[in-house]
């Protein structure tokens, strides 16, 4: 059993419901821009950055209680906005159906990053806060759907799998397909993690036009949050390995493509499908980020 949430922290300003939400892709820079938009004069920031609310899989959604479980604490008058970004959101079964029946309107920023590049990340990530977790080979193998998985594994731990869902989350044409059959296609806000971080300025005003909200009369700067641990212990990819993930994605990527409008062209995936890129000069990028595990 999910222990009972705690009680909503008060303010003298009340509580907002949550009105927008960064719903992906993990490793992508998520963080960096909710940061950033939280740093806007009428944005409250949230308690956490991630609230993992419609993912979850012990939460009574015949009888949801969003005035208690699904709002934050005011911290000004003047705030007209929170948002929650959770990029578990995009790739998790039901999730958005959970947020649509919430908030049919619901304003969403998606940000994408090449499959192999946030994969990997995402591994490296896992190994620099639980050491004990599957190494490489094992990541790779836990769980390797050959599409986008709509429901959760059976007889698998909801946290497990979201640990542990690598390869699944690279599956953008197949999250963003799912995600226009939920909520219309202009309340996305669809980002990509380069261009994003080459011309930030220019992002945030998309971000702030699409939520409604007056430009920042100065951006904050660009702040890398999360960025990782310079080297992790474990078995370093190998070309035959980023190979066959990208003839995994191979079909999906495309899809993606067609869907977002998104320039791909120079994503690592992209390339070694179309021969420009040696899996293994990859291969050798990410080997400098890992370190043999100790025996």
């Amino acid at each position: 059993m999910t222990p009972p949430r705690p009680e909503p922290e008060e303010t003298p300003f009340g509580r907002l419901g949550y009105n927008f939400s960064i719903v992906g892709a993990q490793k992508s820079g998520t963080s960096t821009l909710s940061g950033t938009i939280s740093q806007h004069p009428l944005v409250c920031r949230p308690p956490r950055k991630e609230a993992h609310f419609f993912n979850d899989e012990e939460y009574d959604w015949e009888h949801p209680d969003y005035a208690r479980d699904y709002t934050a604490p005011k911290r000004a008058a003047i705030h007209t906005m929170v948002g929650d970004s959770t990029p578990v959101y995009l790739m998790w079964p039901r999730a958005l159906e959970r947020m649509a029946a919430y908030k049919p309107d619901m304003p969403l920023i998606a940000i994408f990053r090449d499959p192999l590049e946030r994969l990997f990340s995402h591994w490296t990530m896992l190994r620099t806060r639980h050491p004990a977790w599957p190494d490489w080979p094992g990541f790779l193998t836990e769980f390797r759907p050959t599409s986008f998985p709509t429901t959760l594994p059976e007889g698998v731990r909801p946290m497990r799998y979201k640990h542990l869902s690598g390869i699944a989350r690279g599956y953008y044409g197949g999250q963003l397909e799912h995600g226009f059959t939920v909520f219309d296609r202009e309340q996305w806000l669809l980002l990509e993690f380069r261009q994003m971080l080459a011309d930030y300025d220019t992002v945030v005003d998309r971000v702030t036009d699409h939520l409604g909200l007056p430009r920042f009369e100065q951006r904050p700067p660009l702040r890398n949050r999360y960025a990782g641990a310079e080297q992790v212990p474990g078995t370093a990819p190998t070309a035959e390995d980023l190979a066959g993930l990208a003839d995994l994605y191979a079909e999906d990527l495309a899809l993606f493509t067609r869907l977002s409008g998104i320039d791909t062209s120079h994503w690592p995936t992209t390339r070694i499908l179309d021969g420009s890129l040696d899996p293994g000069e990859l291969a050798s990028r990410f080997a400098t980020r890992v370190s043999p595990a100790p025996q």
